[in-house]
């Protein structure tokens, strides 16, 4: 038998990420490559008593039935009174984890050909969610503060929409600032050109809280997406979008032809462990968990990497910091060597829309003991050295060569 396949499957592509954690589970392996959360900081107490409740309800038949395609309406009543800007529960969709939220847009707003703008580089799972509805996907210029304004405001005439992570960013750890922040959300207006803003990581700040969501700028051109899967659970598989009513029900339309709803049960649970105020107990306990974490694996760098010519970025929250490897040197060409000395990472070109930064990779620091972490960077310096003798001694110049 002969399948005939779509045209659009030629768009979808195997997240590098997903691909790389099959690295992982040779036995020795350290990996600072996933973007998992640590499982330490799983309630998993919460959750028992949780689902206790709702199962001994006097509705407890009602978790395990099917539900209204939009959410739990606790749910979203608790998601709307988190935010920062006055929200209407009737504008907050309840969704399959945040990744739904990027799949529901893109179906929503994307037609082939359509200009969509992303930063630079960019969330992965977005592009993937995007590119099997056929848009040019165009990379805004950006550095340490996010998206940079002149570039946005050139390529923004007829652009669908801006996606943006303005808090911790995936793959970066960057953070934008309130200027930009305040500059980007004008632009977006001035240009007619709605954000999509996603917030996975926004409360896993370490010294201060971020600036407010761009959402809460300009509300009526923002979807907002957020997730319980960074302060909860992944597993549980819920996120959330609050969109403008218009765009809302096309969004609603759309998760009915590919779910109907998110898990009631899950919901129910969620919403259990919510109503008492729990993550205002549990959040600052992620918290520090990540920043010590973050914290060692700096540390390491700064032992292991010096005098290597690698750079390397200091997160204010998040998961996730962003390195540059000295120039002859592909971050690509490096990881078959890294694995072999035990250790995996993200080599950052499958971040990047346009044209990759080939020396870049992505290091997560919140599944890994500081044992491990010491030993990983450790075992990444000694690959970094051993690329860098393999290198010429011109190149080897040019890669030591100050910035």
């Amino acid at each position: 038998m002969t399948w005939t396949l779509a045209a659009r499957t030629r768009k979808m592509t195997s997240s590098a990420i997903r691909d790389l954690l099959k690295l992982t589970e040779r036995p020795g392996i350290i990996s600072f490559a996933g973007g998992l959360p640590s499982p330490d900081a799983f309630p998993v107490e919460a959750f028992a008593v949780a689902c206790d409740k709702v199962l001994t309800a006097a509705d407890a038949r009602g978790s395990l039935q099917y539900a209204t395609t939009e959410g739990l309406p606790a749910l979203r009543e608790m998601v709307a009174a988190s935010l920062p800007w006055r929200v209407d529960p009737a504008n907050v969709l309840i969704t399959t984890g945040s990744q739904q939220g990027l799949d529901l847009a893109a179906k929503v707003l994307i037609d082939p050909g359509s200009n969509i703008l992303v930063e630079t580089p960019t969330y992965l799972g977005a592009l993937q969610a995007f590119q099997p509805m056929e848009p040019t996907v165009v990379g805004v210029a950006s550095d340490e503060s996010g998206v940079i304004v002149d570039d946005f405001e050139a390529k923004a005439p007829g652009a669908r929409f801006l996606y943006a992570l303005p808090n911790f960013q995936n793959p970066t750890g960057r953070t934008m600032d309130e200027a930009r922040r305040a500059a980007v959300a004008e632009a977006a207006v001035r240009a007619q050109v709605p954000v999509l803003e996603d917030n996975p990581y926004g409360e896993l700040w370490f010294d201060a809280p971020p600036p407010a969501p761009l959402a809460s700028r300009h509300p009526e051109n923002t979807l907002y997406m957020g997730s319980f899967s960074k302060v909860l659970a992944p597993g549980l598989r819920l996120g959330f979008l609050v969109a403008p009513a218009d765009i809302h029900y096309r969004l609603t339309m759309a998760k009915q032809a590919a779910d109907l709803h998110s898990p009631s049960f899950n919901q129910r649970v969620v919403a259990e462990v919510l109503k008492d105020g729990f993550l205002d107990r549990h959040v600052p306990t992620i918290r520090s968990l990540y920043q010590g974490k973050r914290d060692a694996m700096l540390a390491a760098l700064s032992r292991e990497m010096d005098g290597l010519g690698v750079t390397w970025n200091r997160p204010a929250g998040g998961m996730f910091l962003w390195a540059r490897l000295p120039v002859g040197l592909s971050a690509t060409a490096l990881l078959p060597r890294a694995v072999e000395k035990g250790v995996a990472f993200v080599p950052g070109e499958p971040f990047y829309a346009g044209q990759a930064d080939d020396r870049t990779l992505r290091l997560s620091f919140v599944t890994a003991t500081s044992a491990q972490i010491d030993a990983g960077i450790a075992a990444l310096a000694a690959a970094v050295r051993e690329s860098l003798d393999r290198l010429s001694t011109a190149e080897r110049d040019a890669a030591m060569a100050p910035a």
